[in-house]
């Protein structure tokens, strides 16, 4: 049962035609990725699916609702976490402020318990709780800016370009926690540029070409298809 259905969308940047009807759609309990070059519009398609962005035409259904219109903190409210490409997490608070301030749309007495489950699944975090976030590596800041969305209790997690200029052991880190986070059943739409490493363990992908959708199927048959493998995976 699709979770989140992506239909037709247009996107504009002024006079810039950025996504040209893509389509697509990802089901509950599934990994999904989309894959493609610099500049072929994932990140755009992601903005667009969290009401960062507005579509010129098209929809964005998630969990039967249609998200025309709705102001990005309800996104959340209804179930949708982004954690956005360049991590974004708020450089002058503590950890712990940082974590917080993605539970904004949680009651305060539920607060403390997914603390405690972020700070489990990151033990780091924990230890460095009080300390200010722009002082943390590359690697630390993105574990929090994962850990800031899951505080929403999401059901669907969106991942743009988590692994964007980390070293190859904290990349592994990375794909662990989310098949970590897959595992027990919430839904991932990634966006990543490793993308041997994202078909590897996406159920199904999509390739993004200058805006367009040009090739989809299961991670398997996408990491074995003569194209894909010369433009994405070295040949």
């Amino acid at each position: 049962m699709a979770i989140l259905q992506v239909n037709d969308i247009h996107v504009y940047y002024g006079s810039i035609h950025a996504v040209k009807g893509v389509s697509f759609e990802v089901n509950k309990g599934e990994i999904v990725t989309l894959i493609g070059a610099n500049g072929a519009g994932k990140s755009t398609v992601l903005n667009t699916v969290s009401g960062l962005l507005h579509p010129a035409s098209g929809s964005v259904v998630f969990d039967g609702k249609d998200l025309k219109g709705v102001a990005p903190h309800k996104v959340v409210e209804h179930g949708m976490a982004q954690v956005p490409e360049g991590r974004r997490v708020f450089l002058q608070m503590s950890v712990e402020e940082n974590l917080e301030m993605g539970a904004y749309t949680r009651p305060r007495d539920e607060i403390q318990g997914s603390l405690e489950d972020v700070y489990r699944r990151f033990p780091r975090l924990e230890e460095r709780r009080r300390q200010i976030a722009g002082t943390l590596s590359g690697g630390e800041q993105q574990m929090l800016a994962i850990g800031r969305a899951l505080m929403s209790k999401p059901t669907l997690v969106m991942l743009d370009a988590p692994c964007m200029r980390l070293a190859p052991i904290l990349v592994e880190q990375i794909f662990d926690i989310i098949k970590e986070l897959h595992a027990g059943g919430t839904t991932i739409l990634l966006v990543e540029q490793n993308a041997q490493a994202a078909l590897a363990i996406a159920n199904r992908a999509y390739v993004l070409e200058t805006g367009k959708i040009t090739l989809s199927g299961t991670g398997e048959e996408l990491m074995g298809n003569d194209k894909v493998r010369q433009a994405y995976l070295g040949g």
